[in-house]
């Protein structure tokens, strides 16, 4: 993604509490115009955060797509801009009546058209729809005539955004494809903002498929091997290291050869295959057993393959390389420890 040339074409401000504790819908009588500085500022708060999203989605409905209320807000939107205004107003009007859940706050919604938006190598228009929820205290100091004031304001954060979704232009047919941001990535009142409001489910691309299977792995080594095996923590950390470089070093993923080359034994292979079907039956979700493999979700993932060996309080070693250079022993007063094999110190 890249918005560097994005600009802000239009957008309406409007403000939905919580219907279900009788908290005000306000709607406003026409867009907002912004001056130049300010539509730079309010374009890079609104966009920066998406820059670094990955996951895509895309609009669904249980009977037929076009059920769907924001995809058709969205589908008017971009075949007739003027309509602009107006299908701000029934997006503030269909999130209040979603905004049931107690825990829902209520905050200012943005409904913004940009244009010149990067996305999948293509430039595209987008629709994006925002909502601001926590506001933070600062302290605005002025000036007149040589005697200076200091008085307390309530404003927005720019470094954070509370909720947001971005609608581009393309795979019409399909449900469009959207990025979203949820600070609340939990709970009921979580849900609401991404099922119950837009009607979204993830895109299965190279991403997702990526992103998934590496959860996959990662909870077999790290919940589902010690049941079954005699299995220390430095070995399970070998594999761990051993499953995020075949996908760091590979461009396709195809599941045997995978298997083959990180578990090697028969009995954790046929083991893994047990807890995969198990695994994508209880998340009902759909894997492929070949898929390309995305770099940007093994960059992401790689972050939380923790390989780290932690001793008591005093010590954490964390460990890249191959478990032949670390070895476990226990010394003749029965202490345990670790003995480190390396070149050179850096």
């Amino acid at each position: 993604m890249n918005f560097q040339i994005a600009k802000i074409r239009n957008i309406s401000v409007h403000y939905s509490g919580n219907k279900s504790t009788d908290q005000k819908l306000t709607l406003s009588k026409e867009p907002m115009v912004l001056e130049e500085e300010l539509q730079l500022k309010v374009k890079d708060y609104f966009l920066n955060r998406f820059t670094n999203v990955f996951d895509k989605f895309k609009f669904t409905h249980p009977t037929s797509l076009q059920y769907n209320e924001v995809y058709n807000f969205a589908a008017g939107v971009f075949s007739a801009e003027s309509s602009f205004h107006l299908t701000s107003v029934q997006v503030a009007k269909h999130l209040y009546e979603n905004s049931v859940h107690p825990k829902i706050k209520g905050g200012e919604v943005y409904v913004c058209y940009f244009e010149d938006c990067v996305f999948e190598n293509e430039t595209v228009d987008a629709i994006g729809i925002f909502k601001t929820e926590n506001k933070t205290n600062y302290i605005e100091v002025t000036e007149e005539k040589s005697r200076f004031s200091m008085a307390l304001r309530e404003g927005l954060d720019m470094n954070k955004l509370d909720k947001g979704c971005l609608i581009f232009n393309t795979h019409t047919e399909d449900g469009f494809h959207a990025l979203i941001l949820d600070s609340q990535s939990r709970g009921e009142e979580a849900q609401y903002w991404r099922e119950n409001f837009l009607g979204l489910v993830q895109v299965k691309d190279e991403f997702h498929q990526t992103n998934e299977f590496l959860n996959l792995a990662k909870n077999f080594v790290t919940k589902q091997i010690g049941q079954e095996f005699e299995m220390n923590r430095t070995d399970q950390i070998d594999l761990l290291n051993r499953s995020v470089n075949y996908f760091k070093k590979n461009e396709s993923f195809e599941k045997s050869h995978f298997e083959k080359e990180v578990f090697q034994d028969e009995g954790l292979i046929q083991s893994f295959r047990e807890y995969d079907q198990s695994y994508r039956q209880d998340h009902a979700m759909e894997l492929s057993d070949q898929f390309d493999i995305s770099q940007q979700a093994v960059k992401k993932q790689a972050r939380v393959f923790k390989s780290v060996l932690k001793l008591d309080k005093n010590f954490h070693i964390y460990i890249h390389g191959s478990k032949e250079l670390i070895e476990q022993g226990v010394d003749p007063d029965g202490r345990k420890y670790y003995k480190i094999y390396f070149n050179e110190e850096s």
